[in-house]
């Protein structure tokens, strides 16, 4: 239920999608006796867009989600094994095109493969299966496990979860699958922005992991008040940012998480 909630209202609630919807409505009021209200949820909807798309809303948004973990800290020594979620692939139209075929966040295809590079003796697990409502039956891991053994990775090292459909069964289907000991140094490799929820469901599952963010959507701290040249870009970023903070506190709520906001002191 909690994942088909995410992809149907989750959806619907989106900043770009809901202001449409409202501009929508609005358009649709001009030709009834409410043509006044019509007229402002219009302009709301185009002002609303515009501050999403063109602002440093975007950037204010997503910053603290970003920065909320600092880069990993490699002198601790080699881990024993890294965790990548998935994302970076539809599986649906990979299978489609008979090839994989990325979206936003392969940066963390690429650093797992420069990991496993670094860290010889590390186990790979990549954890995905598809998290489209209504999917074919590939699998979002097979197709990174092709990718990454063409840049690299020995097939042999991989371990694949592949029926996880949301981050709470990425955590908790890999845990199944590793289980990793006590003692045991494991990487979960996601986009920054993504790392809060990430680290908080893996804590709650007991698995331990040390954050290895990738994929940042803004630069320092400098760049935060910068307003954006395409509003296609600030409207992803602002709708990528609103759908985080709405999964922290989802998942906090529904007892899934570890903290509202999970930190690197274990708050």
């Amino acid at each position: 239920m909690f994942f088909v909630l995410s992809k149907t209202i989750g959806i619907m609630a989106m900043p770009t999608n809901f202001l449409i919807g409202l501009g929508l409505i609005g358009a649709l009021l001009l030709v009834t006796r409410f043509a006044p209200l019509g007229r402002k949820l219009l302009v709301i909807s185009i002002a609303l867009l515009a501050i999403c798309g063109f602002s440093p809303l975007s950037n204010l948004l997503i910053f603290p989600l970003e920065t909320r973990f600092p880069p990993w800290d490699a002198a601790r020594g080699a881990p024993d094994g890294i965790v990548v979620l998935g994302g970076p692939i539809d599986p649906d139209v990979s299978i489609a095109h008979n090839m994989p075929v990325t979206r936003s966040g392969a940066d963390r295809l690429m650093a797992a493969a420069a990991l496993a590079r670094r860290y010889p003796n590390a186990r790979i697990v990549f954890t995905g299966g598809s998290a489209n409502l209504l999917s074919h039956d590939a699998k979002e891991a097979d197709y990174a496990a092709e990718i990454l053994t063409g840049i690299g990775v020995p097939k042999e090292r991989l371990i694949l979860e592949r029926l996880s459909r949301n981050t709470y069964e990425n955590a908790v289907f890999s845990k199944a699958l590793v289980m990793p000991k006590p003692g045991e140094r494991w990487l979960l490799v996601t986009s920054a922005y993504h790392m809060p929820r990430s680290v908080g469901l893996f804590r709650k599952a007991g698995f331990a992991v040390e954050p290895y963010p990738v994929d940042w959507r803004v630069g320092g701290r400098d760049d935060v008040l910068d307003f954006t040249k395409t509003a296609s870009d600030g409207l992803s970023r602002t709708d990528t940012a609103v759908r985080e903070w709405m999964g922290l506190v989802a998942y906090w709520l529904a007892g899934r998480s570890d903290a509202l906001f999970p930190g690197p002191d274990g708050s």
